[in-house]
């Protein structure tokens, strides 16, 4: 009875078995040339987090996105390993600027993703939503880590 219970309380996220980690979501926008991007992101900051990122998930909203907030700038790389999903990771700077962007990984790849230069965060959202929304490396992510909470 007590693991049932314990079952109904797991938030809506958690995959039993698989994903139990739980994100916190915050505002996120990046400025393009075209103007402003809003988005709704999960806030990925501890190793755990990091680790299970959006493993397991089916769907991913247009306007909703996984931040991996590595606390420094440093070298990132990322993999696509029972993620089942089509994502473009936006690899980010230190100051909010976006460096690479590696478009439509392929889902359940072991295949490595770097980010090419040190930074300090990664940006996971729906594959093809760089190039449906023109975002390129030079446009400027604005979320509270990098002291530029969106307006």
């Amino acid at each position: 009875m007590v693991l049932a219970l314990a079952f109904l309380a797991m938030p809506m996220t958690t995959v039993w078995g698989q994903g139990t980690e739980t994100f916190v979501k915050s505002p996120l926008a990046i400025e393009t040339a075209d103007g402003k991007v809003d988005f709704t992101v999960e806030v990925a900051v501890t190793p755990s987090q990091r680790a299970q990122g959006l493993m397991y998930r089916r769907k991913l909203a247009g306007d909703a996105g996984m931040l991996f907030d590595y606390g420094r700038t440093q070298p990132a790389a990322m993999w696509m390993k029972n993620t089942y999903i089509p994502l473009d990771m936006l690899f980010i700077a230190g100051d909010g600027r976006v460096v690479r962007i590696a478009e439509r990984t392929v889902p359940q790849s072991l295949a490595v993703v770097g980010s090419g230069e040190p930074v300090r965060a990664v940006l996971e959202l729906k594959g093809g939503s760089a190039a449906r929304l023109g975002i390129k490396p030079g446009d400027r992510v604005r979320h509270e880590i990098f002291g530029t909470a969106p307006p």
